[in-house]
């Protein structure tokens, strides 16, 4: 009977250990499990949150470096059309500077030509006038027969 009665004397002990870990223990480390429980919740909720942000985040990016490349190539197509009309307006000017550069040149010519024109008209009648004097054996007068000699020059 020994064996028996240490066997009801165990099983009472073993009860009431088991109440009072029920009582006492278990509550805590329940408490304990579930704060974890929640922590870890918490934690991949967190962990899912921050994937999702990365990824808007990544496609933010990528649609703002999408956009300062269209925004790049947009400028540079303006500079580029820029420097054209900067250089076609430059040889506009270039090409009206020498046409009028080639007109000064040719007036300055035709001024040139007129007066050497006019020069040799002088000598010319200069000449025409010493010519007649040997051949007439006399003296002429230049104020006396001028009208004849200016309707003379206009005729070279």
């Amino acid at each position: 009977m020994n064996i028996n009665l240490t066997l009801i004397g165990q099983a009472i002990w073993f009860a009431l250990f088991v109440a009072f870990c029920m009582k006492f223990v278990w509550p805590p480390i329940s408490r304990a499990l579930e704060e974890r429980k929640q922590k870890i919740a918490e934690g991949l909720s967190a962990a899912d949150r921050a994937e999702r942000d990365l990824e808007l985040a990544q496609e933010k990016a990528t649609a703002n470096l999408k956009e300062a490349k269209e925004k790049a190539a947009e400028i540079i197509e303006q500079a580029n059309r820029r420097a054209n009309q900067i250089v076609e307006e430059a040889k506009d000017q270039a090409r009206t500077e020498g046409e009028r550069l080639i007109a000064k040149a040719q007036s300055e010519i035709e001024q040139e030509v007129n007066q050497a024109r006019e020069q040799l008209r002088k000598e010319v009648s200069a000449l025409t006038l010493s010519g007649a004097e040997k051949v007439l054996g006399g003296e002429i007068n230049r104020d006396t027969h001028k009208q004849l000699l200016d309707q003379l020059a206009a005729e070279l």
